[in-house]
């Protein structure tokens, strides 16, 4: 259960955060006095926050029984919100559980109830279905990016999971988009709506366009990565087969980078997350599941391979640049003949640089076989390289902290020699293995 319970503004300054923005505050006073609340905000405002600090508020630290539900339509949003919290270091345990691992691992840690349960429909209901714990005390329920949720979860484990949660006494939808109908089942009678979408604020992505000059895209593709040098950046497709041979046609260039979509397994979509998180790969390409619902830090730039059927899948990806206060590119590739759709607002042309390369990475990934459960920190694992690893503190990277394993970011340069000195050391009690994924 909790062990120290910590206030608002001790959360606010352990996030590094000094100042909520006018949704944010918004959110915290309206969620506070409606019992239905529905926050409409676009990709990276910041709704995430909005609505944990008011639902934090809600918890009774006396309680040891789950207390708040978020549904999320996917894993990587449920991993986002859960490492969320813990950086929030409320006090409170918070646990994700999804499909696409073994149920086993959601039951270990659910032996350990937490406060704060964050989940996908299919694996919410699943458990519900099982009764593995009681759901009388969940009073607050968070439905985030609600309008996906609610796709996900229509063969029935939404309405199945509202079933099983009687005592509701606070329900908060968020969703980056407005329009969608939302079922008599979900009870937001009277809600108080909180709209952002709206917002005249000053746009600070700049679009522009690349033309190719044959309808194989590919090598102006490789051209405009190389134009725009050594930045982190996502190449958006409409179609996995499409995805698949550009990043074969990338290969073929020696032009490290890594993919997101459907087809792979979940633990192939968080290693390709961390990779370009930590600065291992700094090509990301992607299907429109990159588009929202999951962690990906601030792009520099978006480049569409392929425009999107609809301009809410466009906005959506143009979402993950320019954010809030930061500048942003997206690029549109435009192929020979190809008209796009009326949806896309004219922009300048883009003359390529025939000077410009992408710098070899700095960075590697070394993955270790112990985490939280084998009560290894953050702390542990830097020490071992410190100590056993002779390195010093510019040469260690990001520490992603898993449940059962860990991803450390080193310079490629040392990363065999390392390897050499720290496989099957010692971590706490437990013996790891080290190696670069």
């Amino acid at each position: 259960m909790a062990n120290t319970i910590k206030e608002q503004q001790e959360i606010l300054e352990k996030l590094k955060i000094y100042n909520l923005n006018p949704m944010q505050e918004e959110a915290l006073e309206v969620i506070k006095n409606n019992v239905n609340t529905m926050l409409l905000s676009p990709t990276g405002t910041g709704k995430t926050l909005a609505f944990l600090l008011p639902l934090l508020d809600q918890l009774n630290p006396e309680i040891t029984e789950v207390q708040a539900l978020i549904i999320v339509p996917s894993r990587e949003l449920a991993i986002q919100i859960e490492h969320v919290i813990r950086n929030m270091g409320s006090g409170y345990k918070a646990n994700a559980i999804y499909g696409g691992r073994a149920i086993s691992k959601d039951k270990i840690e659910l032996k350990h109830t937490p406060t704060i349960l964050i989940g996908t429909p299919g694996r919410l209901a699943d458990h519900f279905e099982q009764g593995r714990f009681t759901t009388k005390e969940i009073k607050t329920l968070v439905i985030d990016e609600f309008d996906i949720s609610i796709k996900v979860g229509a063969g029935g484990e939404m309405e199945n999971i509202m079933r099983h949660l009687p005592n509701i006494s606070k329900r908060i939808l968020t969703s980056a988009t407005k329009g969608t109908s939302i079922p008599s089942y979900l009870r937001m009678d009277k809600a108080k709506t909180i709209n952002y979408l709206a917002e005249k604020t000053p746009s600070k992505l700049v679009v522009k366009t690349v033309i190719s000059k044959s309808k194989n895209k590919h090598n102006t593709l490789v051209h405009l990565l190389n134009h725009i040098g050594s930045e982190a950046c996502i190449v958006f497709c409409n179609k996995k087969e499409r995805l698949l041979d550009i990043s074969l046609f990338l290969d073929k260039k020696n032009m490290d980078h890594t993919c997101f979509h459907s087809g792979m397994d979940q633990r192939e979509r968080e290693r390709a997350l961390i990779k370009l998180k930590n600065g291992s790969v700094s090509i990301l390409v992607a299907s429109d599941m990159a588009s929202r619902g999951i962690d990906i830090p601030e792009m520099k730039y978006i480049i569409h391979y392929e425009i999107p059927n609809f301009y809410q899948e466009y906005t959506h990806r143009n979402g993950r640049t320019a954010r809030v206060s930061s500048k942003g590119t997206a690029y549109l590739i435009k192929g020979d003949k190809e008209v796009f759709p009326e949806f896309i607002e004219k922009s300048q042309i883009e003359k390529l640089s025939n000077t410009s390369y992408r710098k070899p990475l700095f960075w590697t990934t070394l993955f270790i076989s112990g985490g939280r459960k084998d009560k290894i920190s953050k702390g542990d694992i830097a020490g071992l390289f410190f100590k056993q690893g002779g390195i010093n503190k510019d040469q260690l990277g990001i520490i992603d902290l898993k449940q059962d394993c860990a991803f450390v970011a080193v310079p490629i340069s040392i990363a065999d020699t390392l390897i050499e000195k720290l496989n099957n050391s010692r971590l706490k009690k437990k013996k790891v293995r080290v190696s670069v994924i």
